[in-house]
Order: C-alpha cells, then structure tokens, then sequence
C-alpha cells in the first residue's frame, strides 16, 4: 500500500513538475527571456494566507533550519523541485527485484 501511494505521489509530483517546466517555457518563449517559477512563488499562489505563516513555523522550530535549508529550497524552480522529487519517489516506491541466481526448488 505504501508502494503504490509513494508511486502515486511521484506521478503526481512528476506530472506537476512537468506542467511547471512548460509553463516556464511558455513565458519564457512569449517574454523573449529567461523566465523561471520559483517554489516560494508556487507556494504564495496556491496557499496565500498560510504563505507568510511558513517562516515563522520554520524559525520557532529550528531558526538554523530556515536559513540554511528551507530559504534556499524555496528560491530553487518549482519544475526541478516537481521533476526531483517526483522522481525519488518514484524510485522507492518501485517493486524490489528478483534475486538472480537464488534457488526456489529444494
């Protein structure tokens, strides 16, 4: 069960990673520049009351934790957060392989 719902999430992440890369693409090819969507921009337009709570629950938990993994996380592109994570997913979720060579008969 836990296979299957890493595997889903990693679907989803991926397919998501995905979109964000066209996206990206789409406004980059219309602006005639490099446009890229960071995490922190993805994350302020879905969760737009909640966004501003994010760094303060992070700072009263572990104030090392924001400056030294989270801030840099959130100014990385959403596509490559999408496709990475995504991808990680779904590598622990895949079914475990056949040993070669072992013996099945007695």
């Amino acid at each position: 069960m836990l296979r299957f719902l890493s595997r889903f999430l990693g679907f989803l992440c991926l397919a998501g990673g995905f979109v964000a890369l066209v996206y990206d693409g789409a406004r980059s090819i219309a602006n005639n520049s490099l446009r890229v969507t960071s995490l922190s921009d993805l994350i302020f337009t879905v969760f737009k009351e909640k966004a501003g709570a994010l760094q303060g629950s992070v700072q009263g938990l572990a104030p090392w934790l924001w400056d030294l993994l989270v801030l840099p996380l959130t100014l990385a592109p959403a596509s490559l957060i999408g496709l990475g994570l995504g991808a990680v997913l779904i590598w622990l979720g895949r079914p475990r392989r056949e040993p070669i060579g072992f013996l099945t008969r007695p």
